[in-house]
This record gives C-alpha cells, sequence and structure tokens, in this order.
C-alpha cells in the first residue's frame, strides 16, 4: 500500500517499521549513505557517469498527507567527480559550470504526489547558474529502520531526465562522423538514506 498507506501491524525485513504516524517528521539527508549521481552521452556512443560528493539536505515526509510532504537540497558544485580530473575540471569552468561564481546548485520542491504502491513524484525548482527550473523526480520508497546507532532512517531511489540547455549549459564540440561530444540531456538518479531529527 506504499509508505503512507501501511496498516500500522505491518512490518518489514531488517527492522523497518510501518507506522505511517512514526514515519512523519523531519529528516536530514546523510552524505556518505547518499549518491547524487548522473549520466551524460559522450561522443554518441558510451555513457559518463559522475556524481557530487558534497551536498546537505532536509526532508519532511507527512504520513497522512503526502502532498504536504517537501524536500530541500543545497550541492556544492566543486565537488563534482567523474574519475577524471581534467573532466572535472572542464565542468567546474565557464564553459558548464562557472563554479566560480556559481558556487551551488539548489532544489526546492513545491509538489508532493503519492502514486501508489512504493511510488512517489516530487516536482520543485532546481537551480543552475542562478536559472530556475521546474524538474520532476520520480521515486521509490526503500523502506525504514533503526539503525545500530538508534538512528531512524527512510530511504528513497529517484530518477530523473533534463535537457542541460535549458539551464544554459550549452557548451559542446562536434564530431567528425555527425553529432555532437555531450548529449544534452542528463539523467539524474538519486540513492538518499535520511535520518530522522525531529
Amino acid at each position: 500500500m506504499g509508505i503512507f498507506g501501511r496498516k500500522n501491524d505491518q512490518t518489514t525485513a531488517a527492522g523497518a517499521t510501518a507506522d505511517t504516524a512514526a514515519l512523519t517528521g523531519d529528516y536530514t539527508i546523510d552524505p556518505s549513505h547518499t549518491t547524487l549521481g548522473f549520466v551524460a552521452r559522450h561522443a554518441m556512443v558510451t555513457n559518463v557517469k559522475g556524481s557530487f560528493q558534497e551536498f546537505e539536505g532536509t526532508l519532511h515526509l507527512d504520513g497522512k498527507d503526502p502532498s504536504q510532504s517537501t524536500a530541500s537540497l543545497d550541492i556544492k558544485m566543486e565537488s563534482i567527480t567523474t574519475g577524471s580530473p581534467d573532466r572535472d575540471g572542464h565542468l567546474k569552468s565557464a564553459d558548464f559550470f562557472k563554479t566560480d561564481e556559481f558556487p551551488t546548485m539548489t532544489f526546492r520542491s513545491t509538489k508532493a504526489e503519492a502514486l501508489g504502491g512504493e511510488d512517489y513524484r516530487i516536482t520543485g525548482d532546481l537551480t543552475i547558474l542562478g536559472v530556475s527550473k521546474p524538474v520532476t523526480i520520480d521515486l521509490e520508497f526503500n523502506g525504514a529502520a533503526k539503525d545500530p546507532f538508534g538512528n531512524e532512517r527512510v530511504g528513497f531511489e529517484g530518477k530523473a531526465e533534463i535537457k542541460r540547455s535549458d539551464w544554459g549549459v550549452t557548451w559542446n564540440a562536434a564530431l567528425e562522423t555527425g553529432g555532437v561530444l555531450v548529449s544534452d540531456k542528463i539523467k539524474l538518479n538519486f540513492d538518499i538514506s535520511a535520518i530522522k531529527s525531529a
């Protein structure tokens, strides 16, 4: 029945709780157990994967009315990594993210929806290079559990697709065989663990 629709007496593996009242509250995203990743097509033939290593964020879950749930995220653009220092330096430069001028990318939710089962959708404003555009993220609830240190955790996996050109990130290079070096479409992937704080 989903995170906000489970029966109160239902439990899941790994100590997960299904008490919807217990899930309601404020959460802090745990950077050490969270991945914020992206995938871009390179040279029309392969994918380059990357992630951000430094960020902070909060969630508010409303067990009675999921539409009142919210999310906020701040990402340090200097922390971008793709496994190639040269490529990372290019991404931080004026050709792409201009990290000296725009050090932070932000997401602020504006709408939350329960889609049924463990599936949810959150819409919000993503701000890159000072430009804010709406983004919709599909989420799957992975469960809730108390870890060995007594922290109450929730987990979500999410995905979205954006066009970087919508935020003015347009640098590219033409290929001799046709096409371009870097795709406009970027896939975003999220694996989120958050700790209840109140």
